[in-house]
């Protein structure tokens, strides 16, 4: 089976990555939602949630969205093989500035070692990167080997799945703020994960909390992922 036809992706964020500090970026949904991006948190060291993800990992890791590199970093630091992805080459030249190793390419794109990564990761809401988290997930499945695992920053309980546009926008003093283009994202709460899980060929081995965080922990079955149409 295909799988369906994907925009071109789009750097959204190369902008926000240029902001080290807690400038107020907000992310927009076209239902109403807003979120306010922890920039300065992007740009610092591993915090302790992240350390905890970290200790998850035992082999080689794929960091997909890596931003400026922060968990890359982190589990290079730890003696593990890490490639961080991104589809912003500010995001890349931050990462390698750190001294980890980076790519510039979309996550659909052909990337190394497929089906022989240990873990792929999805933190800082990076599970809305092309606003389909089957198909990410499923693509996730087909980079892990036997037994892999995705570590994937969730939402908490409450808005389950949503699929639409997003805009990145810089708050004014004022209040007001300018919408930037608007791109492709998702959303995916720990009440939903299970089913799309599944359909992606992974099942969860725990959801847990840190810092008032959610994450889960998914590995990859012997069956095969879905292919979605």
């Amino acid at each position: 089976m295909s799988r369906r036809i994907r925009a071109r992706p789009t750097d959204a964020f190369g902008s926000v990555l240029r902001c080290r500090t807690d400038d107020p970026w907000l992310m927009h949904g076209d239902n109403g939602w807003r979120s306010r991006l922890p920039v300065r948190r992007w740009h610092g060291h591993a915090e302790p949630a992240v350390a905890a993800l970290v200790a998850r990992c035992t082999g080689p890791t794929l960091d997909l969205g890596c931003g400026p590199g922060r968990l890359t970093l982190a589990l290079t630091r730890a003696g593990l093989t890490a490639v961080g992805v991104d589809i912003s080459a500010q995001a890349v030249r931050l990462t390698r500035a750190r001294g980890a190793i980076a790519l510039q390419r979309d996550v659909f794109a052909p990337l190394p070692a497929e089906g022989r990564w240990a873990h792929v990761l999805l933190i800082d809401g990076n599970i809305g990167i092309g606003g389909d988290p089957l198909t990410l997930l499923a693509r996730c499945h087909d980079l892990l080997r036997p037994g892999g695992t995705v570590l994937v920053e969730l939402e908490a309980p409450g808005p389950g799945l949503w699929r639409g546009q997003a805009h990145l926008a810089l708050q004014s003093a004022g209040g007001g703020s300018r919408l930037g283009p608007p791109f492709r994202w998702a959303r995916l709460d720990t009440m939903a994960v299970a089913g799309v899980a599944s359909a992606a060929g992974l099942t969860i081995c725990e959801v847990f909390r840190r810092d008032h965080r959610w994450f889960g922990e998914l590995a990859a079955d012997s069956s095969g992922a879905a292919n979605p149409t």
